[in-house]
């Protein structure tokens, strides 16, 4: 009986021993065994995005500027007709939808360049309005090198002005070398710059309508003797294809041997637009995938609006967080200029939000002394006030009621 305790004692003591002493194995060492290059996924308490087979890709939302989905989205690749979303957005910037274009040697020489075209002629006459719905929807590269050259001039001081706006934009590696996207190993962007460049696209008037257009007709013109009727072959608007999507507003999608298929678009649904740039893709795929992405951030995201809690936000204060996430779960770092506070929202130690906060330290200061003034005025009139007129009035106070007593008992006796 003591040996069986003897032993029963051993091994407990053993097995407490080697519970204490054992080397843990966590979820996030497990994890980095797959080196899918999205970044997203290492996020704490972030919901795990889909795995896809294009080289790069990025999901951002419109507000907060927050990226849901991001894998290897730094890096740079070529950019294939994506680059037309920039001539547009210039072109939008820069003109009146009802400006005359003229095209000239410059633009017809995009009927020869081996890209897509509309057959435009020398000396024929486009409205911008249609110049753009030829861009979006036939991805017409005489079209794009005649605005080009109507907005700045030339081509060249076009594409200074491409470059300009990107960095403006915050894009960090983007380098644009034509208006139309045919290759050249000089010109290069990444599915984050991308991201940048559409959010301004979509918020700039007029570009939602052309971008998301699946048919135009463009009437006659001065030389055509007919119509030209253009057909959208983007797939996410279309309602007849497998890669249709319920609130996209519209984007390009074009392929080249050097980009592969390169996708940016951007959807709507429940107030919250989100937009996706898949790069260096297959051919028919890159339309799946986004979708794909899409429902990732529609499904597992949400928009908190923390100006219902802080009244101080001047601007901002949209934070895009994992559905179920509240305003606790958030941490944050400000930092004061001008007056103002420039508050950053991190989750998971990932940037979710901005906001530009007033900054009431000042104000309360001035306002304690302010107060502080108030009262010793108010105590110096106090003192300085005689109490002689506060004793007449009391006294005729008190004579009055005496009188209305006396006459009281004079009424109740008779």
């Amino acid at each position: 009986m003591k040996k069986s305790r003897l032993t029963a004692a051993v091994l407990a003591f053993g097995i407490s021993t080697s519970m204490i002493f054992q080397t843990p194995v966590y979820a996030a060492e497990e994890t980095t065994a797959v080196t899918s290059g999205i970044t997203t996924n290492s996020i704490s308490g972030w919901p795990q995005g889909p795995e896809i087979t294009s080289a790069s890709a990025a999901v951002m939302e419109d507000t907060s500027n927050t990226f849901l989905y991001a894998k290897d989205m730094d890096q740079a690749l070529s950019p294939a007709g994506a680059v037309k979303i920039m001539t547009c957005l210039l072109a939008l910037e820069s003109s009146q939808l009802t400006d005359q274009v003229t095209m000239t040697e410059t633009g017809v020489s995009g009927v020869t360049d081996g890209g897509a075209h509309i057959s435009s002629q020398l000396g024929e006459v486009f409205t911008m309005e249609q110049c753009l719905y030829a861009i979006m929807l036939a991805s017409a590269n005489d079209i794009a090198l005649q605005i080009a050259e109507q907005i700045s001039g030339s081509v060249d001081a076009f594409v200074e002005k491409m470059n300009a706006r990107a960095q403006e934009l915050g894009c960090t590696n983007t380098v644009f070398t034509n208006p139309t996207g045919l290759p050249d190993d000089n010109q290069h962007t990444t599915a984050h710059d991308l991201a940048l460049i559409m959010k301004a696209a979509i918020n700039t008037d007029g570009f939602r309508t052309i971008a998301g257009a699946t048919s135009y007709t463009i009437p006659a013109t001065n030389v055509s003797g007919g119509a030209r009727n253009l057909t959208s072959s983007f797939p996410m608007t279309n309602t007849t294809s497998a890669s249709y999507y319920s609130g996209c507003i519209g984007g390009r999608e074009s392929t080249t041997t050097a980009s592969g298929s390169v996708l940016v678009t951007a959807a709507e649904r429940n107030n919250t637009t989100l937009i996706c740039v898949v790069m260096n893709g297959a051919t028919g795929q890159t339309a799946t995938e986004a979708v794909s992405l899409l429902d990732y951030g529609f499904n597992n995201f949400q928009l908190l609006d923390l100006n219902q809690e802080d009244f101080h936000i001047l601007s901002g204060g949209q934070v895009m967080v994992p559905s179920g996430a509240t305003a606790a779960d958030l941490a944050t770092e400000d930092s004061v200029s001008d007056g103002q506070i420039n508050r950053t929202y991190t989750f998971g130690g990932t940037q979710v939000g901005t906001a530009v906060i007033e900054d009431t330290s000042d104000t309360s200061a001035s306002d304690a002394q302010e107060n502080d003034e108030n009262m010793e005025e108010a105590k110096a009139f106090s003192q300085s006030a005689s109490s002689v007129p506060y004793f007449l009035i009391g006294g005729a106070g008190l004579l009055i009621l005496v009188f209305l007593l006396w006459k009281m008992i004079r009424i109740i006796k008779s």
